[in-house]
């Protein structure tokens, strides 16, 4: 997993890292100029003669991109900066100046042909710190590149991206690429910010871990692996999975559980089908499921497709002592005196609930501040373990426990794919169950890893270049698992979409 942090944290990181800023500077701007060599050797085949522009505010980010822009100016690129010089970083723009870029204020009139002629931009507008969208004359400047097409490189994180919330409160950069400095800040991960920072490189500057206390973590390829199975293993020390869904009118919700229970790594799933026609659909195509209302399980997925039939799946549910799954027509029992008191009583309980931003509104939560703050507000307020979906889902724990999803894509908004969520978590909180290591921050990352498999197999899915569907998510499922299980073979291999 690898850690996010929020700007105070980074910013007292680097105030004790025994480290001097100009040093920590000159790691920034070396690692920024050999990410935009990278860029343009891809490019162009070479940094000599390519024309880069910088974009320059008055912060520190603005003096990483104006060193940088030194480094590429001495090997050969036609290096321009803009901006007001009067409001630079001094050194930096020494330094600009002394490897013979020129600097032209925003309203100098070759400013636009500079912009629109460039092989590529850097975004050293506004920092870590900064608030609000971009004010003009930088956001004209912006939208200049990006009607010519220019690719940018932001410094840290794109200029007019709230660092902590993800929050785009007007114009802002749209990346290619983002360098990010130290560790992860939440603004390149949780939407809509993430739709800005494009490809993100996090490069070690030399802070301490330990003075890194992350607000919330994310998944890398290698966290999603299930665990080895004994070889004295059988269905049952496996976990059995219950599942409440479908009815007449939404049968395939069921199927769409049950089907992504039965690929989590559960030795059973158990099936009561909220429709007649239900249970003969699934077990027509899944002919391992039982259907049993009344088997004893380890964990309940309850919810998809049930309508107007969800309130008595759902509280009965939350009367067992197991681990509960509530998604899609269960939340809106939740919403409900009972289901409140239900939700209430159970204290100290698994429970996880996968509500999308429409939901969430409707169970009564307050959205203010992003994803991460509202989902971490909503699960100290019930209990629960959120699954807050959408572009960055966020699983927040009870105890603080945070995890921001990088591998899920626009490619999962279709019907019935959150049935497939639901039911894979359901029975990976099954097996857990068995080994007893059900506290909230094992509870998150095995809901955390759930999400990041399911994303993964919504991108492997996509991959065959046509719309994705809940079932292709859903067969996507298995290979999803080998590639997390074995990340390292030759041949084509999904990404690390972990920053």
């Amino acid at each position: 997993m690898r850690p996010v942090c929020a700007v105070a944290t980074v910013r007292s990181a680097e105030a004790s890292a025994g480290v001097l800023e100009p040093v920590l500077m000159q790691r920034a701007s070396w690692a920024l100029a050999g990410v935009c060599v990278d860029l343009l050797g891809l490019q162009r085949g070479s940094v000599r003669g390519a024309r880069v522009v910088a974009l320059v505010g008055s912060g520190n980010n603005g003096g990483d991109a104006l060193w940088a822009l030194a480094a590429l100016a001495r090997r050969g690129a036609v290096a321009v900066a803009v901006g007001d010089p009067e409001r630079m970083h001094a050194e930096g723009l020494a330094a600009a100046r002394a490897a013979g870029a020129p600097v032209l204020p925003w309203s100098d009139p070759r400013t636009v042909g500079a912009l629109r002629t460039a092989d590529l931009a850097l975004d050293g507008i506004v920092g870590i710190g900064g608030t609000g969208g971009l004010r003009e004359p930088a956001a004209g400047a912006v939208e200049t590149l990006a009607a010519a097409g220019v690719p940018i490189v932001a410094v840290d994180v794109p200029s007019g991206v709230d660092s902590d919330t993800g929050e785009v409160p007007g114009p802002a950069v749209t990346a290619a690429v983002t360098v990010c400095f130290g560790v992860l800040k939440a603004g390149l991960v949780l939407a809509p910010g993430r739709s800005h920072a494009g490809a993100v490189a996090v490069i070690d500057i030399g802070l301490r871990p330990d003075d890194l206390d992350p607000l919330a973590h994310v998944l890398s390829l290698a966290d999603l692996p299930t665990a080895t199975l004994p070889a004295d293993t059988h269905k049952y020390r496996r976990g059995v999975v219950g599942v409440a869904a479908g009815s007449d009118a939404f049968p395939g919700a069921a199927l769409l559980a049950v089907g992504g229970a039965r690929r989590s790594g559960a030795g059973m799933v158990a099936l009561a089908a909220g429709g007649d026609q239900v249970g003969e659909l699934v077990v027509g195509r899944f002919p391992d499921v039982v259907l049993d209302s009344g088997r004893p399980v380890d964990a309940r997925c309850v919810g998809p497709g049930l309508g107007d039939r969800a309130r008595e799946p759902v509280l009965a549910a939350l009367a067992e002592p197991g681990p509960v799954v509530v998604d899609a027509s269960g939340l809106d029992v939740l919403a409900t005196r009972d289901g409140r008191a239900a939700l209430a009583g159970r204290a100290g309980r698994t429970t996880v609930l996968t509500p999308h931003a429409g939901e969430f509104a409707r169970l009564g939560f307050d959205p203010s501040g992003g994803p991460l703050a509202a989902a971490l507000r909503a699960s100290r307020a019930t209990g629960a373990v959120l699954v807050l979906k959408g572009p960055g889902t966020v699983v927040a724990a009870p105890d603080g426990t945070a995890l921001i999803d990088t591998f899920g894509t626009a490619d999962l908004a279709t019907a019935g794919s959150g049935d497939v969520l639901a039911g894979l978590i359901a029975g990976r909180l099954a097996t857990a169950a068995r080994t007893g290591d059900l506290t909230p921050r094992r509870v998150a990352q095995a809901v955390a890893g759930a999400v990041a498999l399911h994303g993964l197999a919504g991108r492997l899915a996509a991959a065959e270049s046509r719309p994705v569907t809940a079932v292709d998510v859903l067969e996507a499922l298995p290979s999803a698992g080998a590639a997390a299980a074995a990340p390292t073979p030759a041949g084509r291999r999904p990404p690390d979409t972990s920053a």
